[in-house]
């Protein structure tokens, strides 16, 4: 996994993974959007759950919040308009919209306790929140109310994961694909096979995500970047870009393609170039895995101040998604243990993140935490925790580097290096350059 997957911000891929496999979106909201047709209404639902723009979102809210003035007591729109708010929170990277969904899905479910609708769309709202055990209590109400309804066992799925239990999140993403084979249910088959160590499974599985998302130009975006990040895992700078190309064709401007470009840019040696694209991204939508991108960049480019900019940006916008609701121990730790901010602070977050969500993730951002603090020997504990799946990532490879240098072990530290650097020679802005130069 990279540190993209647990990224701080209010998107999945996500990775992250932040909350959920599907990540956000950003939607159509030129003048052109369709209107907000009853049908596009519907369509909001599976749509917004899945991560993914109905069309013209705003339209959408305007049009869901006229109705529920008019009709108070109306369950179905109370959680339209929740999912609804979710999306917007996706298209802007403001968590002003998540409360405000969290209100209206309550009050469907005051109304009406046993609804679908907002019971998973609160189920989606505690992910995206990174509050995992909520939304695996969620997603399993959820499924008691429809047991053959797909979606719910991609919720609790997503839950286990980043609470670390992988054999029954597996499980839930393998009946989630018989049920309903979709592009959300191949993308989770791929991340599990990623997550195993199976990368060239994973690209098979994500590649089958093509087919449902066709015709779709943002769908088809998203699968084509998920391609491109499985390809950059492996070191793939071209075939990686070729896709996150693909992604911009399919659906011009979308915000993730062009900040994964910005890395391969500045893999191919174009750092004005990377600079542009990540610049793009983060201007469109700021959400903080882009303003990293920006400052890391520049920070490789030797521009200490334009860097610093961008981080001071980062720390303001964790501050605004702690102020609603959202969980952000772990990307914070993980930010702030790569940049050298307040060590002793950061491990005592990543304590706390782990305690909270004992994922594979969880235990590498714990072990990099200990490792710069001294804690050596604890360090290799967890890194040994976090590489017990078998996933091929250089990141974490190159931790278990440094820890082991921190012991005194130099040989052992070098395989690791070489393992993080043979894996993928440009898996960090940071950090690649120190493996490289560790070899020298």
């Amino acid at each position: 996994m990279s540190k993209g997957r647990i990224a701080l911000g209010l998107a999945a891929g996500s990775a992250a993974v932040v909350a959920t496999l599907l990540g956000g979106t950003l939607a159509d909201g030129s003048p052109s959007a369709q209107p907000a047709t009853p049908d596009r209404v519907e369509a909001t639902a599976s749509r917004a759950l899945s991560g993914f723009s109905a069309g013209n979102t705003a339209g959408i809210v305007a049009k869901l919040q006229a109705d529920v003035r008019a009709r108070p007591d109306d369950v179905k729109s109370l959680g339209l308009l929740g999912l609804a708010y979710q999306q917007r929170a996706r298209e802007t990277a403001d968590p002003a919209f998540y409360p405000k969904s969290e209100d209206v899905l309550r009050q469907a479910l005051e109304r009406s306790p046993r609804d679908l609708l907002a019971t998973s769309g609160l189920a989606s709202l505690a992910l995206t929140r990174h509050r995992f055990r909520e939304g695996l209590a969620l997603g399993r109400r959820a499924r008691r109310i429809s047991p053959t309804t797909a979606r719910n066992y991609g919720v609790i799925g997503d839950a286990l994961v980043q609470l670390g239990r992988y054999d029954e999140a597996f499980r839930a993403f393998d009946t989630m694909a018989r049920l309903r084979p979709s592009l959300g249910a191949y993308a989770r088959v791929a991340y599990a096979r990623e997550l195993l160590g199976d990368q060239g499974g994973a690209l098979d599985a994500m590649r089958l995500a093509l087919g449902p998302a066709t015709g779709q130009p943002e769908p088809t975006a998203w699968t084509r970047v998920e391609l491109g990040k499985l390809h950059w895992a492996r070191g793939e700078v071209a075939a990686a870009g070729r896709e996150y190309r693909a992604a911009l064709r399919a659906f011009p401007g979308y915000v993730y393609a062009l900040d994964a470009l910005a890395s391969v840019e500045q893999a191919e040696g174009r750092p004005a170039r990377a600079i542009a694209y990540a610049r793009r991204a983060s201007d469109s939508v700021p959400l903080p895995q882009f303003v990293t991108t920006l400052g890391d960049l520049h920070a490789a480019q030797g521009d200490r101040q334009a860097a610093q900019e961008q981080y001071d940006v980062i720390d303001a916008i964790g501050r605004l998604l702690v102020a609603n609701g959202v969980k952000t121990d772990l990307e914070t730790a993980l930010f702030n243990v790569d940049h050298g901010i307040r060590l002793g602070e950061s491990l005592a977050l990543a304590r706390r993140a782990h305690a909270d969500r004992p994922s594979i993730d969880a235990d590498d951002v714990l072990a990099w935490a200990l490792e710069r603090t001294g804690h050596c020997g604890e360090a290799l504990r967890s890194s040994k925790r976090a590489l017990r799946l078998g996933t091929l990532d250089a990141l974490k490879f190159f931790h278990r580097g440094m820890i082991e240098r921190c012991l005194g072990r130099e040989p052992a530290a070098r395989r690791w290096f070489s393992r993080a650097l043979r894996q993928n020679p440009h898996f960090s802005l940071l950090w690649a350059p120190v493996a490289r130069k560790a070899l020298a």
